[in-house]
């Protein structure tokens, strides 16, 4: 994805699902905070997915706060080149 494609209209992510996976993520990788970047991150997804209206599925939260802790400790702990490994897993639990 370039930034023409970007300037047509295209989308850089193909879900929203895809796009807070992404957020989730990138949040917690790249340290964008002094400090508590996986509480934030954790926090920030929850909103994310709130703001958009996934957060609840069938009147039930699609992730539970066990699993949330889980996922961040997991993406902190992971290797760069597994990030897509780690996005789809994040995405099968939103989708």
């Amino acid at each position: 994805m370039t930034f023409i494609n970007l300037l047509i209209g295209e989308y850089l992510y193909k879900s929203v699902e895809e796009k807070g996976a992404n957020f989730l993520y990138l949040i917690v990788k790249n340290h964008v905070f002094a400090d508590g970047n996986k509480r934030i991150a954790a926090t920030l997804f929850i909103f994310f997915l709130n703001f958009y209206n996934i957060l609840y599925k069938n009147n039930k939260q699609v992730i539970d706060s066990n699993t949330l802790v889980a996922l961040t400790l997991l993406i902190a702990e992971s290797k760069p080149q597994e990030k897509d490994v780690i996005i789809d897993l994040i995405m099968n639990f939103l989708i």
